[in-house]
């Protein structure tokens, strides 16, 4: 009874998120993102915007005069000119990043970067000098897996996201940003899903062919960024928790993958350090360049998904990101983890990574994004192991979503004896979206997963065709 008690005292900050989220169109006119603004806007006084965010009939505001779409200072002085006579616009909403001088849909999570092309989600309101913005995904799934190592299970999952951002007169940028997870309300053991391995239930065995919960706080961070002058910038990451700057954007932040609810089975060779409780970053814009490095916990969450893990700040990494144009988002990374297991804590862990993302629009609603991810985890006993992920999605028109994932890696937590094993995975699914009220959408969708291991292995999971299955159900604000 203490036990729930508890837990349903850690949920109230999720239910008042939830709130806070519902109430931000009342604190001003809330407004889509220019991403994805052209699903309402319609015409404004004769100027139409597309996905993009570019305003047909208005030259001077094309993102086309910039390399990766970027708008120069003398643009945003174009666009406040009296005899615009914009009906119905304010320009009052920010379009440059949190980080320096460049189109606002390149953020993504932490301080990643993506394309300029991504569509950048959320309800936005202007409350007093602050910016406000909300996001919601919740899933409803129902999830089966083949064998004797598989299992069936109904869960929720997603998250809930909140930011504040106030501009300066000077061009510095202040950002805070709140964002929660129901995960935890699955259950410590998580989710099946054959062929993923990654940290613990109990503390005291490792979690193999299931994916763990993530932590009802997945990132609480603020980021201010001084600009130095066009087109650089420096600027300053905390977080407690948080992302540091290593791997490709997160899994469920990806342009390429953001429709898929089930995580790759690669999570811990690309981008599991998107949760570490701790985090401390400074970097460097430079026009479509980024230089970072980050101070973090090496250690990644325990099983205790409602609470605050120590702070550390033990591990170190060095991102390097290029945006060359509007399609392209590339990174190379390197970490240092400090016994980042729980269960191994006298292995070190040196992770690299690297990943090419491209989104391209391929009509008014439709689009295409892919991204290529490599990483090593380079062990300090000696064992090195790779994996790959080639993932994509397809959006032929606004409702439809067809994706697909699939991942090659080297694995020795599967076999009971500790060697490597070679495995992977291919999914393919799709999903369809109904608008449901202003900025609310729901949708319904399926994937399949084929999963490849080897002959030695097929016994273990029930024959040589071992696979998985999802049903769910989506809701979206934004």
């Amino acid at each position: 009874m203490t036990d729930f008690f508890g837990e349903t005292a850690m949920c109230l900050p999720l239910v008042v998120a939830i709130l806070v989220l519902l109430a931000i169109p009342a604190l001003g006119q809330a407004r889509k993102t220019p991403a994805t603004q052209s699903d309402s806007a319609g015409d404004m006084g004769g100027i139409k915007m597309d996905q993009s965010g570019d305003m047909h009939g208005m030259p001077s505001m094309s993102h086309d005069a910039h390399p990766g779409g970027r708008r120069s200072s003398q643009d945003q002085n174009k666009a406040n000119m009296p005899d615009m006579n914009m009906q119905g616009m304010k320009n009052d909403m920010p379009s440059s990043g949190i980080l320096g001088d460049y189109q606002m849909s390149r953020d993504a999570s932490g301080t990643s970067w993506q394309p300029d092309l991504a569509e950048h989600h959320g309800i936005h309101a202007v409350a007093g000098g602050w910016t406000l913005m909300g996001h919601l995904t919740l899933w409803g799934i129902y999830d089966t897996q083949s064998g004797r190592r598989g299992n069936d299970k109904f869960f929720l999952a997603g998250m809930i996201m909140g930011a504040a951002r106030r501009d300066f007169s000077d061009g510095d940028t202040l950002n805070f940003r709140a964002m929660l997870s129901p995960d935890p309300f699955m259950g410590k053991g998580g989710y099946p899903l054959l062929l993923a391995t990654g940290e613990t239930a109990n503390g005291v065995t490792p979690l193999i062919d299931r994916q763990h919960p993530h932590d009802l706080f997945m990132e609480l961070s603020g980021t201010y960024s001084h600009k130095l002058n066009n087109p650089d910038s420096v600027f300053f990451y905390a977080a407690d928790p948080g992302e540091p700057a290593l791997g490709p954007p997160a899994f469920m932040h990806r342009p390429s993958g953001m429709d898929i609810p089930q995580a790759p089975i690669t999570h811990h060779w690309l981008d599991s350090t998107h949760i570490v409780f701790g985090v401390l970053a400074a970097g460097f814009v430079h026009d479509t360049w980024k230089l970072e490095v980050s101070q973090f916990t090496g250690r990644e969450p325990d099983q205790d998904r409602f609470d605050f893990d120590s702070i550390r700040l033990d591990s170190t990494s060095v991102r390097l990101s290029w945006n060359p144009d509007e399609h392209w988002s590339l990174q190379g990374s390197w970490g240092y983890l400090k016994s980042p297991e729980q269960l191994s804590p006298q292995i070190d862990e040196n992770r690299y990574t690297a990943s090419a993302m491209y989104v391209t629009k391929l009509g008014e609603q439709s689009s295409f994004a892919a991204t290529l991810a490599w990483g090593l985890k380079d062990l300090s006993d000696g064992t090195q192991l790779n994996a790959v992920l080639l993932e994509g999605e397809y959006k032929p028109s606004n409702p439809w979503t067809a994706f697909a994932r699939a991942e090659w890696e080297q694995n020795n937590e599967l076999s009971l004896d500790g060697t490597i094993k070679k495995v992977s995975e291919l999914s393919v699914g799709g999903i369809h979206d109904w608008t449901i009220a202003d900025h609310w959408k729901f949708g319904l969708g399926a994937l399949y997963t084929f999963d490849f291991v080897p002959s030695s292995l097929s016994n273990a999971y029930g024959g040589s065709d071992p696979h998985g299955a999802m049903i769910f159900a989506r809701v979206m604000a934004q």
